[in-house]
């Protein structure tokens, strides 16, 4: 725009006016809502009258005519010189012709994530931090196996030196089911309990968020809060009791986020409770923790780290995504990729790619581990606002049509595929398919995760990155895709029916996919090498 400068004769004289040549067109109300013809005809006029002096008869008319018409062009090219921004214009609402309740896809985003405290040793200040909160009676979940183990150990010790009064759940179920979760919802309504505390994987701290929620909601059926289309997705509106999560794997970061995810057995599939409401008041990061964890559970939540940072940078960005909310409290826990996630999602990757080989190969190699501990957090930060996709949409049937598969390193009862090691199978095909979109952001990822980018093309992206993943995988001793945890070609109808409810998480892929597409990239899954 180019400033300039007219001489305007008013009925006191003369004076210059600026305004912006191109500008926009000026309102025709004052800031009080004023017709500013009509003002400067009537109220206006009146004023140049009174104090323009002796103007009487003919030549006063004519005078007041001019003058209105003067003032006019006067107010006209104030209001168009007048600042538009939100601090100094009365005049402003939003940005021209733009209204949210128009808008289809969505103009905003917003970051909720749990305040974290990371350390080696800080599990040690959880009684303190209890009791800084007046908690009278706290509710300690975890899990049999760790029940036995020195994080839930340091967690006891600390609450009893601070005077804390707790019962311990142990029996949450590694993979939890919607069963069991209700038996732990059943413990903590009846416990009545001001606090929790969730020592362990994502399993627990999952179940804890769920028990904490319905806790707080008595009188809530159980499918209320979970996601559509399998429950109603209600927003949670009521207060939940202080929940401090202390992660013992460094996977799921759901010490972050407001995410719990279950087996819904009667259909065979994966689904989530999704609210900001339910993220952990605190989280302990401590990566002495992780010091316990076998060879193959590094595997496995090392691959959700990485699914996670892969996902959530490659993944629809927020203002592609709809329904544009009518309402803030509307609006997902998974927004699509944004700024902030971006930063988190990226130095997560970054993390793994250095960090995740050793931190398998050498259960003794602190900083490894440590790095990968801070790298959950990092991605649970990022995709806890901006979502995940396909890979995890997909990973839900896979987990949940588990047949006879049982992980190494897992000391469980019954079948299980580890969630990182489901997610991460489909990884090739899914970003092959994926790197339509974005493909500069594919590239990035393969870069960043050892591969020669310098001469790739765009169409290059997807091939390049699979490769890449490909070669990380089998350097992790990773199975040979579906087929070696016991899946085939019959079982592909099954296993798209069960990603087909996955909206929250599918609808937020970079680009469409159909179930034909679903069928496909499951098939390409059966074999990776």
């Amino acid at each position: 725009m180019v400033i300039s400068k007219v001489d305007a004769e008013t009925a006191a004289g003369s004076a210059e006016v600026f305004w912006w040549e191109g500008g926009p067109e000026p309102p025709r109300t004052d800031a009080w809502g004023r017709d500013l013809a009509e003002w400067a005809g009537g109220e206006g006029a009146a004023s140049i009258g009174r104090h323009s002096g002796r103007g009487a008869g003919r030549r006063g008319a004519a005078m007041a005519a001019a003058a209105r018409a003067r003032v006019t062009h006067l107010l006209r090219q104030l209001q168009r010189a007048a600042c538009q921004c939100p601090t100094h214009s009365h005049t402003y609402s939003q940005a021209p012709g733009f209204s949210p309740s128009e808008k289809t896809t969505d103009y905003a985003f917003e970051m909720a994530v749990s305040n974290i405290r990371y350390g080696a040793g800080v599990t040690k200040e959880v009684g303190m931090d209890l009791q800084n909160m007046g908690a009278k009676n706290v509710c300690l979940m975890t899990d049999k196996n760790l029940s036995q183990l020195p994080p839930v150990q340091i967690v006891m010790d600390s609450l009893v030196t601070n005077g804390i009064n707790f019962k311990v759940y142990d029996n949450v179920r590694v993979e939890p089911t919607d069963r069991s979760f209700l038996e732990a919802i059943e413990f903590a309504r009846k416990g009545a309990f001001d606090a929790y505390v969730a020592v362990g994987g994502g399993s627990t701290m999952d179940t804890c968020k769920a028990a904490n929620l319905y806790a707080s909601s008595l009188h809530s059926d159980f499918l209320d809060y979970v996601s559509a289309p399998i429950g109603k997705g209600k927003p949670v509106s009521v207060p939940l009791k202080p929940l401090i999560a202390v992660p013992t794997t460094s996977g799921t970061g759901s010490e972050t986020t407001g995410i719990a995810i279950f087996d819904y057995e009667q259909l065979k599939v994966k689904i989530g409770i999704a609210s900001r409401a339910l993220k952990p008041t605190l989280g302990l990061v401590d990566p002495r923790h992780t010091l316990h964890m076998p060879g193959r559970v590094v595997a496995n939540s090392g691959f959700d780290v990485l699914c996670h940072a892969l996902e959530s940078y490659s993944a629809l960005p927020y203002h592609m995504r709809s329904p544009c909310p009518s309402n803030p409290i509307f609006r997902p826990a998974y927004q699509g990729s944004n700024p902030v996630s971006d930063i988190w999602a990226v130095q997560a990757l970054r993390i793994v790619a250095k960090y995740l080989k050793r931190a398998v190969r050498n259960p003794d190699d602190l900083e490894a581990r440590s790095n990968m501990h801070l790298a959950s957090t990092f991605a649970g930060i990022g995709f806890g606002n901006a979502g995940v996709h396909l890979c995890h949409g997909m990973s839900y049937p896979i987990s949940g049509l588990v047949k006879t598969y049982k992980a190494k390193d897992y000391h469980v009862d019954h079948p299980l595929v580890p969630h990182g090691l489901s997610v991460v199978l489909t990884s090739p095909a899914v970003f092959t398919f994926t790197a339509q979109m974005f493909p500069e952001r594919h590239l990035e990822m393969a870069e960043i995760l050892g591969a020669d980018t310098r001469t790739a093309r765009a169409a290059d992206a997807g091939p390049v990155l699979a490769d890449t993943l490909r070669k990380f995988l089998f350097d992790l001793d990773v199975d040979d895709g579906l087929a070696a945890i016991g899946y085939s070609k019959a079982d592909i109808p099954a296993l798209v029916k069960g990603t087909l409810p996955q909206e929250r998480v599918t609808k937020l892929a970079p680009c469409p996919q159909s179930e034909e597409d679903l069928s496909a990239l499951f098939e390409a899954s059966m074999k990776l090498y």
